[in-house]
């Protein structure tokens, strides 16, 4: 009789799984999101334009995307385990060297492609560990895992500025590469879901009857770039990553602009992490529930986030900003919770990695032009405003592509159930 790999449990060891998750995205995630408060440290201390620190974090965010292929395909190879260990020691080794200080370029290199890379070792394969493990709670497992990101924010946002001010910001990097090498213990709780066997008399036949599945699923599916729904859904991500990374990196500075200082702005961001939570947890349920599909879903709240950013320019003092700053971190969790768990609606599970590393890949694009075009209207216009503008505009833009996707599927949904 052939083995065969038991189906998502649903329970038991997947939640131990869940919570490894959870501290490998506020690892990784949580550190790359209060990068902000090392913005305005590095650029006065090489006093630089903006457009040119930004590409730091264009770089880090950029690695993060172009690694994932790479991590998709060791993850397929080898295990979860063995990549996420990987990647936090890279995530270590890059702040440890970019607290040497030597140069701008060399923190592009080490915050940004070490760290990046690292990162992306880390968060690929958490998340298809937990989608593994999960099908009818799949949406709410990743919501819990994700907000590890929002959780870690809250603490981190105050705590990376105490850090930067008693051991200044090349101290501080330093302290925090030594916090990122937990990730290696989450990356030891990932157990790789065992494979059961109808019967064990015929062991060797039964090992090379299931040799070729086996093979098949190691194996890179590049060919699910064939699916129109697939590239209609990686624009989508191109056009959101675009704008993603725009308000986290710009919103201290512009908080500081109004005259807001000291604490404060650290506070608006931990206030934006807890909203963040909230979204996250609530849509992971509300997917849950069924009500509307996925991405129905995901188109909704992408273009209510990107309506919150166009209109983010209004705020002119502190009570404004915490509010759009609530509502932004609400709707940004909201497309979090959803959107890599979507693509098993488009792909199936069995090319999740390699659907989530080519998104990634592609997702790059966004990533890294987005930061670096914000920065360049802020040099040109003096004002942070024009930064939120373009990223309004882009996750506008990236809710048409998802309708386009929803659209396909259904149609396809349609033909095959009329034959």
């Amino acid at each position: 009789m052939k083995s065969r790999r038991a189906g998502p449990p649903d329970e038991g060891y997947g939640w131990v799984v869940v919570v490894s998750a959870f501290f490998t995205m506020g690892l990784t995630a949580a550190v790359l999101k209060n990068y902000g408060h090392f913005f305005l440290e590095i650029q006065s201390h090489f006093g630089v334009l903006t457009s040119t620190t930004s590409w730091i974090t264009s770089t880090t965010i950029a690695m993060f995307h172009i690694a994932a292929p790479v991590a998709s395909a060791l993850t397929l190879r080898f295990s979860q385990r063995v990549v996420m260990m990987i990647g936090g020691l890279l995530c270590t080794l890059g702040l440890l060297l970019a607290s040497l200080d030597l140069s701008l370029p060399w923190l592009y290199l080490t915050m940004g492609i070490l760290e990046g890379t690292g990162i992306s070792f880390s968060w690929i394969p958490a998340m298809s560990m937990v989608s593994h493990y999960f099908a009818r709670w799949r949406p709410i497992a990743y919501a819990i895992a994700s907000s590890g990101e929002c959780v870690f924010a809250v603490v981190f946002s105050p705590f990376f500025k105490w850090l930067i001010e008693m051991y200044g910001w090349q101290g501080a990097l330093l302290l925090i590469g030594g916090l990122q090498l937990n990730i290696c213990v989450c990356g030891a709780l990932m157990r790789p879901l065992e494979t059961s066997h109808r019967s064990t008399e015929e062991g060797k036949d039964s090992l090379e009857d299931d040799a070729l599945p086996s093979e098949r699923k190691r194996i890179f599916q590049c060919s699910l770039l064939k699916k129109t729904e697939l590239l209609l859904y990686i624009l989508f991500a191109i056009f959101a990553a675009a704008g993603f990374f725009i308000p986290t990196l710009f919103l201290v500075p512009f908080a500081n602009s109004l005259g807001i200082d000291e604490y404060w702005p650290a506070f608006i961001l931990s206030v934006l992490a807890v909203a963040d939570l909230v979204g996250r947890l609530f849509c992971g349920w509300f997917a849950n529930m069924r009500f509307v599909r996925n991405l129905q879903l995901l188109c909704i709240v992408a273009t209510l986030l990107g309506v919150i950013l166009l209109l983010f320019p209004i705020s002119h003092n502190y009570w404004a900003i915490l509010v759009f700053a609530s509502l932004y971190g609400f709707l940004f969790g909201c497309v979090v919770a959803i959107h890599v768990t979507s693509i098993v609606d488009i792909v199936t599970l069995e090319g999740f990695e390699s659907g989530l590393g080519l998104l990634m890949l592609f997702r790059s694009i966004g990533g890294f032009v987005g930061p670096p075009a914000g920065g360049w209207l802020v040099d040109q216009t003096g004002d942070y405003s024009s930064a939120f503008y373009l990223a309004g505009f882009c996750l506008i833009s990236s809710a048409v592509f998802v309708l386009l996707v929803d659209h396909l599927i259904q149609k396809r949904k349609a033909l095959q159930d009329e034959v």
